[in-house]
C-alpha cells in the first residue's frame, strides 16, 4: 500500500518508530501449529517478512518478538534475522514489554506492535503504533490503529516494515539501491 493511501494519523505514528515489536504465532507465521510423532515442532515463515525486517533494521529501527509460547525453532529464525530480543514463553506479555521499553530508553510512543489475538492487546494498547494482521481476531482489529491487508505469515510484516520506511523516508533509497 502506498503511503499515499494511508491517513495521516497512521503516518505520523510511523515516523516515530525506533522499535517494532512483532508476536509470532499468526504474525510471523500463519498461526498454524505442526507436530512431528516425536513431538518436534515445524513453522513456516515468510522470506519477504524476513528480508522486510533485515531492511528496517539497516534504517536503524530495532527489532523484538515477544511470543506467548516457547520454541527452538522461532530462537533459531530470530538469530538467522539477527533479533537481539526475542522472549518466549511470555502469555502475559506486559513485563517483557516493560523489559525491553527500559533496556532501550525508549517511550511507549516510539513502539510498534503487531499482534494477531487477544494476548497482544495490553501491549497494543500502550504502543504508539498498533498493528493488526488481516487474519487477526476481530476484537484485536478493533483495537489496532492500522490492520495490513495481508494475513498473518503471508507478507504482513513486510508490509509493516515497508510502511515504517516509507513513513520515516527511507523507502526510497532503498528501492532505488536494487535498482541500480
Amino acid at each position: 500500500m502506498a503511503i499515499s493511501e494511508m491517513a495521516p494519523l497512521i503516518v505520523e505514528k510511523a515516523k516515530k518508530i525506533k522499535l517494532l515489536i512483532l508476536d509470532v504465532d499468526g504474525v510471523l507465521t500463519d498461526g498454524k501449529l505442526f507436530f512431528d510423532n516425536q513431538g518436534n515442532e515445524y513453522k513456516s515463515f515468510h522470506a519477504q517478512d524476513g528480508h522486510g525486517i533485515k531492511l528496517l533494521r539497516q534504517t536503524g529501527v530495532e527489532i523484538a518478538v515477544i511470543s506467548g509460547r516457547k520454541s527452538p525453532v522461532v530462537e533459531l529464525r530470530m538469530n538467522n534475522l539477527g533479533i537481539r530480543h526475542v522472549y518466549q514463553g511470555h502469555e502475559d506479555k506486559r513485563a517483557a514489554f516493560a523489559e525491553i521499553i527500559a533496556k532501550m530508553a525508549l517511550s511507549v510512543e516510539q513502539a510498534a506492535y503487531v499482534g494477531d489475538d487477544l494476548l497482544d492487546l495490553p501491549i497494543m494498547r500502550r504502543v504508539g503504533l498498533s498493528v493488526a494482521v488481516d487474519d487477526a481476531n476481530p476484537i484485536v482489529k478493533h483495537y489496532a490503529d492500522w490492520c495490513t491487508p495481508r494475513c498473518g505469515g503471508q507478507g504482513a510484516v513486510r508490509e509493516v516494515c515497508d510502511l515504517i520506511m516509507q513513513a520515516q523516508g527511507h523507502f526510497d533509497d532503498i528501492v532505488n539501491a536494487y535498482l541500480q
